[in-house]
């Protein structure tokens, strides 16, 4: 079976907190402890006033309709941990408990999810859902949907999960993304329509807290030249989380024409496959001919992941939890957040599973073996990975989950903005605030239209929603984590079904914190 240690955190609203009066930590969640109060309005008669709150009765509505199932009670810690990587490999970092990804939480569409998180962590930090369309003081965005869980205190997160498919948990403050705090998230479907015998939970990611010293907080304040390092009370990091001897994480010349150009500006030292480097990789035993479905999520905090089994090909069946009309392929491609199923028919022997860090050179391996063998080595390259290749843009939506076609009574545009020099990434120009909000109303089908004017890719995820992919042939696969690469547009249709606050921002966790997140507002 694979192995699964754990690792990594994410992405922060770090700056004030929002203009959302009245909105409580404990609602709908009975046991939330001290330092998780109620966020405050700065003042009554703001702007702000005009939005929908998290807490607010159209959200309580919301959650009513969704109906209440079984409960599934989990209780988990984000605390300091030491992972033993591989190849002799350990680090200190900080995760869920005491592997690497976190145990899989696993419900059935229906239910109802009850988790309570204690933070033992010296910062404060939330617990984000990402993929959930769920109710919005629980999506765990410090000083927009809830306060910060301060160190000490814990906070219970509630509610109702409708929508089967593989998404995963990780913080959203700060950079603790790039650490050891996530785990995958499977809500399983009462009515699964896919034969399989196997399931093999595939994460991926980019790794570098602990390696000599580094913190994703000091390659923050590098890549900012130090302008990331004054974290506020909002739940982020501060000076003292930082490694000052540590080596340079900057990375100069990565490249990918399937990226656009330039890949990435971190220079992480390893990657992994469920927690494991390549010269010790995880590996998942089968036997010759099982039909095995593989879920692939890309924990990754700046790098974009090509990923192939050698000696076979693949038949995706769902991308971000939604199933596609299944399509074969030798290769697929998963920018940060992204999720994959796919279904193999295990061949006889061992065989690679090689996720490439695109443009960067390096890559991370995981092994299926179905019989005696020695393991690949652990820069093996399968042909795959430059056979046919599956990106979002080629897939179509199951009819089950098409999104009808419908005029959009609102557009909204939005440029991406910033530069890897000056490292002030941002929508419109203009950097994080809590307080500014695109507007949108409930029952309105809306279209983003998003244009990237930067010299990078980023994989843009929306909170509480997905979304089709519009093109020419009309709306294609549904998604909530998308890439636009550079000089390109991206748009996609959203029925605004879901009242509150969501945050849209890029997946890249450095580009986040350094200000390229927004929120889409509903009105009252």
């Amino acid at each position: 079976m694979s192995e699964m240690p754990t690792r990594r955190a994410v992405l922060g609203a770090g700056i004030a907190l929002a203009g959302t009066a009245g909105l409580t930590s404990q609602a709908a969640a009975p046991r939330a402890h001290a330092h998780a109060g109620p966020l405050r309005a700065h003042s009554p008669a703001r702007a702000a006033d005009r939005y929908v709150t998290p807490d607010g009765p159209e959200v309580l509505d919301a959650e009513t309709r969704r109906g209440s199932g079984p409960l599934r009670q989990v209780a988990l810690t984000a605390t300091a941990s030491r992972f033993e990587l591989g190849g002799g490999l350990t680090v200190p970092t900080w995760a869920y408990g005491d592997r690497l990804p976190g145990d899989a939480i696993r419900v059935t569409a229906g239910d109802t999810l009850e988790l309570a998180l204690a933070n033992h962590l010296p910062q404060a930090t939330t617990m984000h859902w990402h993929g959930l369309s769920l109710r919005n003081d629980m999506d765990g965005v410090p000083g927009l949907t809830q306060q910060p869980v301060e160190p000490g205190a814990q906070f219970t997160y509630r509610f109702a999960v409708t929508h089967p498919g593989t998404h995963w948990i990780h913080p959203h403050s700060g950079v603790q993304l790039d650490r050891g705090l996530y785990a995958p998230l499977i809500v399983e479907d009462p009515r699964e329509p896919l034969a399989y015998d196997r399931e093999w939970i595939v994460v991926l990611d980019d790794w570098l807290d602990g390696v000599d010293g580094s913190t994703p907080d000091a390659v923050l304040d590098e890549l900012t030249k130090g302008r990331g390092g004054s974290h506020d009370a909002a739940g982020h990091g501060t000076a003292a989380t930082t490694g000052g001897d540590a080596p340079s994480r900057l990375l100069a010349g990565a490249r990918s024409p399937l990226l656009g150009g330039h890949a990435g500006d971190v220079a992480y030292p390893h990657y992994l496959v469920n927690g494991r480097r390549s010269e010790s990789p995880s590996v998942f035993e089968a036997r010759p001919g099982d039909r095995i479905r593989l879920r692939v999520i890309n924990a990754g905090g700046e790098t974009a992941f090509r990923l192939a089994l050698g000696g076979h090909r693949m038949t995706v069946t769902h991308t971000d939890g939604f199933p596609v009309r299944h399509t074969e392929t030798d290769a697929l491609l998963l920018g940060m957040g992204e999720r994959y199923d796919v279904l193999v028919t295990a061949g006889d022997g061992v065989f690679p599973l090689t996720a490439l860090a695109e443009g960067k050179g390096a890559s991370a391996l995981g092994v299926l073996r179905t019989a005696a063998g020695a393991l690949p080595p652990a820069g093996v390259r399968p042909t795959e990975l430059n056979g046919e290749l599956v990106t979002a843009g080629r897939l179509a939506p199951d009819e089950s989950v098409a999104l009808p076609e419908r005029e959009p009574d609102r557009t909204v545009r939005m440029t991406l903005t910033g530069s890897m020099e000056a490292y002030d990434w941002a929508f419109d120009g203009k950097r994080y605030d809590p307080a500014v909000r695109q507007p949108v109303r409930a029952g309105e089908r809306v279209r983003l239209v998003l244009t990237n004017r930067t010299k990078m890719w980023h994989p843009v995820h929306l909170h509480g929603h997905t979304f089709a992919l519009a093109g020419a042939a009309g709306l294609g696969a549904r998604k909530d984590t998308a890439a636009v690469l550079p000089g390109r547009s991206l748009t996609v249709d959203l029925d605004a079904d879901n009242p509150g606050l969501w945050m849209l921002h890029c997946h890249n966790v450095y580009h986040a914190e350094a200000g390229m997140m927004t929120i889409l507002g509903y009105l009252r």
